[in-house]
């Protein structure tokens, strides 16, 4: 993650998730934009929801709900599923984490709350993830909505392919 969108502002529509950047501003960047919108909208960030977005930020890949209940408990949050899934349950509500449905698992969101509809890429290879924006209700699918009188309100956008660390080991 590189940038961080402000509430009610569009995020940026450059792919975050595959570049280099630096690690440890972006997780301060993302825990901090977190807090102001939690602060902001009188939402509670409790210990184990601001760890678990912690540990989403810090793996840059999507983690599956017992991953996040391994690495909750080893952080001293306890051990029982209920205790992963709900504060991964409030971070995507409040639009702080996506769950990828093709893995099951979820990520950080690169744009924590923008009003955006996320698309994703993911590695076949190593699993990473990542975000774009996507405009569905602009393309095709938009079109086909609007013939049928459907409103779309949400959409999950994703794709599989090789990403560009996966790309240049096959290469060398």
């Amino acid at each position: 993650m590189t940038s961080i969108a402000h509430a009610g502002k569009p995020a940026s529509s450059d792919p975050i998730g595959f570049e280099q950047h630096d690690h440890g501003s972006c997780i301060s960047a993302g825990l901090a934009a977190a807090e102001a919108h939690c602060q902001a909208e009188g939402l509670r960030l409790t210990p184990v929801r601001r760890k678990a977005l912690e540990i989403l930020l810090q793996e840059h890949r999507a983690l599956g709900a017992y991953e996040m209940l391994d690495s909750l408990r080893d952080a001293g949050f306890g051990s029982q599923p209920p205790v992963a899934y709900r504060a991964l349950e409030f971070l995507v509500t409040n639009g702080f984490a996506h769950k990828i449905e093709r893995l099951n698992a979820f990520i950080a969101c690169a744009h924590p709350g923008a009003n955006h509809s996320p698309a994703f890429m993911i590695c076949r290879i190593c699993d990473s993830v990542a975000e774009a924006q996507s405009a569905p209700a602009r393309g095709a699918l938009g079109e086909a909505a609007r013939a049928t009188g459907f409103t779309i309100e949400r959409t999950v956008v994703e794709a599989e392919g090789i990403c560009p660390a996966c790309t240049e080991k096959a290469d060398a």
